[in-house]
């Protein structure tokens, strides 16, 4: 018997998980935790990530 090392295979269920939805436009966004505030316009800064591919938005309110 030889030593060959078996690697088990990567289905395409679980490589391409979570990635279809959020190339839709349909991310999962939760709200990254700390208050960023923006200088030039006096606001603060809300910054969201995806929780599936980790995409970060920010938004000023």
């Amino acid at each position: 018997m030889s030593n060959v090392l078996q690697f088990k295979k990567i289905s395409p269920k679980n490589k391409h998980r979570g990635k279809t939805l959020c190339k839709s436009g349909f991310h999962k966004w939760e709200v990254v935790k700390g208050n960023p505030f923006d200088v030039k316009t006096g606001k603060l800064i809300s910054r969201y990530r995806c929780r599936r591919c980790g995409k970060i938005k920010t938004e000023a309110r």
